[in-house]
This record gives structure tokens, sequence and C-alpha cells, in this order.
């Protein structure tokens, strides 16, 4: 038995492909906040939230099982001559226990490389 893709879906069986992923960590609170982007949404092209289930979370799924998460903010971000392509979508959710941080991360380390994505610290060399 293999193990499954990882994989992210706003609506069921629409796996989304995150283009970028921004970690951060409130000083005095210690409250992580994460940040997933999105170039292009399966979700919004052709009208498909209209056709497929809503998880009504946000679902990361890899050999481990399922991770459910309410998003605390969702912002389209458009851009263009009229301003209505859509470049980018911004999805964000805070972690506050640090077992669900441990899991998270799990899944992220999984999800970058099966997807060719690498983890760098903001001023580390190729960050533009």
């Amino acid at each position: 038995m293999t193990s499954p893709t990882p994989s992210i879906q706003f609506f069921e069986g629409l796996f989304e492909e995150l283009s970028n992923v921004s970690l951060r960590r409130n000083r005095n609170s210690g409250l992580r906040t994460v940040v997933m982007m999105f170039d292009k949404l399966k979700a919004i092209e052709r009208f498909n939230s209209f056709t497929k289930r809503s998880t009504n979370s946000l679902l990361l799924t890899d050999s481990e099982g399922e991770i459910r998460v309410e998003p605390s903010s969702v912002k389209f971000r458009f851009t263009g001559p009229e301003g209505d392509d859509l470049a980018r979508v911004d999805c964000a959710f805070e972690i506050d226990r640090e077992d669900h941080w441990e899991r998270f991360m799990r899944f992220m380390n999984r999800y970058a490389e099966a997807n060719g994505m690498e983890y760098s610290e903001p001023g580390e060399k190729g960050e533009g």
C-alpha cells in the first residue's frame, strides 16, 4: 500500500496547488500564523465552487491522515488593467498548540518534498 500524496482542498475532490507559504510567530503571545498562498484556485475556476461540496475548512491530507483548519481570513488579490485578474489568494489560520504545530510542520515537509518546494529563512540567499 502506498502513502497518499500530500494534498490541499477547499472543496471535496478539488486538489489545490500551493504557491508559497509564510510561517509567522507573535513574539508576545507565541501564537503562530500560517499564510498559504495560491496563484490560482481550481475551486473558483469555471465556478467549481457551486458544483462541489465545500469542506467548510481547509483540508490538508497526508500519510498521517487529515488536518482540518478553519481559515481566519481569505484574501483575494487582483491585478490587471481593470483590476479584475486574480493574482493570488492568501489563506491564513492560527495554530496555538505545540502538538498541532508539529503535526502541521510534518504535513508541510511532506507537501514540500512531493511538490519540489523548499524552506528558507527570511534574508537567506535566493530569496527575492
